[in-house]
């Protein structure tokens, strides 16, 4: 039952991330101990606590692209007590969220419709996303931290461009 409740919630909000910094899954899971300081930290009031869907992971701090990305203010690593998130990041583009990923049947330049949103939008702007012959979204995971933000912009309904996430969650 449980399984069957995060998977209808992952599907109605969206891919589910962690913070910026979070080690690896298993790794976080035994460092984080659901101290909600990177909840309470966040200023975009990005950072849930993970509700009862996520079974034992419940508390644990989770990220909802599609509904508010992470705008990479880089204040949640210093609060944590554990090191479950990684403070010795010094630059944003060291930041491994995700990888976004497009889904070209549902993006609009792809199907004949001017849109530049999530390339205009990307906080590595023209390095994670770019234009091929500037019309088509393009994304470059070695650049990509996977914050959200082109997903969280996508005005397609169900959304055009995902995060893939970069931890088992």
């Amino acid at each position: 039952m449980i399984q069957f409740l995060k998977k209808v919630f992952q599907q109605s909000s969206g891919t589910v991330l962690r913070p910026p910094g979070a080690v690896p899954e298993d790794e976080f899971m035994q460092r984080c101990i659901q101290c909600n300081r990177c909840v309470q930290v966040c200023p975009y009031d990005t950072i849930k606590a993970a509700d009862a869907g996520f079974g034992g992971k419940i508390g644990s701090p989770v990220v909802y692209p599609r509904d508010i990305p992470c705008y990479v203010c880089m204040k949640c690593p210093p609060v944590c007590p554990t090191g479950a998130l990684d403070n010795d990041l010094s630059d944003k583009r060291q930041i491994a969220m995700g990888i976004a990923w497009i889904d070209k049947d549902k993006c609009l330049p792809y199907n004949g419709v001017i849109c530049r949103a999530c390339f205009d939008d990307c906080p590595i702007y023209r390095q994670a996303i770019t234009l091929d012959e500037d019309i088509y979204p393009v994304v470059h995971e070695e650049p990509c931290i996977g914050c959200g933000i082109c997903q969280h912009v996508c005005p397609v309904d169900e959304g055009a461009i995902f995060v893939k996430t970069a931890h088992k969650v």
